[in-house]
């Protein structure tokens, strides 16, 4: 039997019930997670659900003749692979490991098996499930409305908030895959944001230096975002009637 996990960073997990997060737990293995990593492409099988703790994973939807754009960050407050807990078995987005770091992974056929035994764990993916779609929306809304320099200014925090510190490791070309504009966009948008004094960049790594400041030049989409974002309030599966308690009153 698979060692049993030390308690998860990652909210999803942490939102479950001892029981339920005990039976979890048992099939979950600690991966080492690595910048640029592909853990699937679109319509390949899913074999593994992954819960990054201090990892950050970029979801990524294909456009024919373009490079795949960014719709989605995944840290340590969901899952990738939730498709398979929707009783989907392909990928319809790439993931694609923006930040190295630590996660929780588990077989897709025995998550599957955990997940029916799990009225808690069904209920807070449901919640998860809302979020990203909300995020995808949102970020797609995003890059159709507003300037490259507060949709970058967005995704830095949105990246700082998934795994902590204020210095990332990101380069212009990747993060003009991100937003989907040329490195050149990102390079000037990123040079407007020095200049204010909100961030510091040199070979690979933004440093946030003003986090307020950099909040107040993204745009309105980052704090609606934050609203949407999945918390770890324990999930508690819908409550029904006690047998034999069907004619009581209240």
């Amino acid at each position: 039997m698979p060692a049993r996990q030390p308690a998860p960073v990652n909210q999803l997990l942490a939102a479950l019930p001892d029981a339920e997060g005990e039976r979890l737990r048992e099939h979950l293995r600690a991966v080492a997670l690595n910048s640029g990593e592909i853990l699937c492409e679109p319509g390949e099988t899913i074999r593994h659900i992954y819960f990054p703790d201090d990892s950050l994973v970029a979801l990524l939807a294909p456009v024919d003749g373009h490079p795949a754009l960014g719709v989605a960050l995944v840290g340590k407050d969901g899952m990738v692979g939730l498709a398979c807990a929707l009783g989907v078995g392909d990928s319809h987005m790439r993931a694609l490991v923006q930040g190295s770091g630590s996660a929780l992974r588990i077989d897709a056929a025995a998550f599957r098996r955990t997940l029916q035994r799990s009225p808690c764990l069904h209920a807070a993916l449901q919640r998860y499930a809302d979020s990203l779609m909300a995020q995808i929306a949102q970020t797609a809304a995003c890059n159709r409305f507003h300037l490259v320099e507060a949709r970058l200014a967005r995704w830095l925090l949105m990246t700082r908030d998934r795994i902590g510190p204020d210095r990332l490791h990101l380069t212009h070309a990747f993060l003009g895959h991100m937003l989907g504009v040329r490195r050149e966009g990102v390079t000037q948008s990123a040079q407007a944001l020095k200049q204010r004094g909100l961030i510091d960049y040199r070979r690979g790594t933004v440093v946030i230096v003003d986090g307020r400041g950099l909040e107040a030049a993204a745009c309105s989409c980052y704090a609606q975002l934050g609203k949407l974002q999945f918390s770890s309030t324990p999930a508690r599966p819908s409550p029904g009637r006690a047998p034999g308690n069907a004619g009581n009153a209240p």
